[in-house]
């Protein structure tokens, strides 16, 4: 599959994988800043954003797709980093391809099973008609009443485009991704670790990490470092400045 991307910079290669409904335009201001010393490319997965839609969605083929994405633009071993959903996929790449990957940076996701926490969101996303509105502001007064967050309502309504008769349509698959919800859910295993450095930089206001993940972690990436950032799930957006510091650092030029 040919995944849309957003190129930056030069040098040893980045590839940023954005989490469950975002995209590359996430990442926007962090792979600016990374391409002063490296070539970053922002990916959108499968089903998501400007990329191709597929009914299959799942942590094998989403890192396939980017393992075809190294391999098709001749890239040498790439440093990964991977948010949320975008986490588990570097984590599978590094797992099953660790030939390709020379750094790993997993933001705020552990490899274990996860319970069905975006349920809500789904419900209020399916249960839209979008022909009924004729404007943004429109969509996201629907949102408010199932999605009382303001933050979350802004951070899905980036998924909204124009038609080109004017009409307005999710860019996500959304049939795909909440069909196989279960699987983006699922727990993360290997029998081989993985040996090159990663980093996991935490969220210590989200709970996606917790101490007990700990263990688990350590027996698949086993030369794991571990940053903690007192603010919430989507790190790179609350705390961008600190978080391409530890990024930066933790990457070799």
């Amino acid at each position: 599959m040919k995944l849309h991307f957003l190129s930056y910079g030069r040098g040893n290669p980045v590839i940023i994988l954005h989490g469950l409904l975002g995209s590359s335009d996430n990442w926007g201001t962090l792979a600016k800043q990374l391409g002063d010393q490296f070539q970053v490319f922002a990916l959108d997965a499968r089903n998501h954003g400007r990329s191709p839609h597929d009914d299959a969605f799942d942590y094998p083929v989403m890192a396939e797709d980017v393992r075809e994405f190294i391999e098709e633009n001749h890239l040498p071993p790439v440093a990964i980093i991977g948010h949320s959903m975008g986490g588990k996929t570097a984590m599978v790449l590094a797992l099953q391809h660790p030939e390709l990957v020379r750094e790993l940076v997993v933001v705020d996701i552990a490899p274990r099973e996860y319970p069905h926490v975006h349920d809500e969101i789904f419900e209020a996303l399916t249960s839209l008609d979008l022909s009924r509105y004729s404007s943004r502001n429109e969509i996201e007064q629907a949102l408010a009443i199932k999605i009382p967050s303001l933050t979350t309502r802004q951070f899905l309504m980036k998924n909204l485009a124009r038609e080109d008769n004017g009409g307005l349509r999710w860019k996500m698959n959304l049939p795909a991704l909440h069909g196989n919800y279960d699987r983006i859910a699922e727990e993360i295993s290997s029998s081989r670790p993985f040996g090159n450095p990663a980093l996991f930089v935490i969220s210590e206001q989200s709970g996606y990490v917790q101490d007990e993940d700990i263990p688990q972690i350590r027996e698949l990436f086993p030369h794991s470092v571990f940053v903690g950032l007192n603010v919430g799930h989507w790190i790179h957006a609350e705390a961008p400045a600190e978080f391409a510091r530890i990024v930066s650092g933790f990457l070799r030029s």
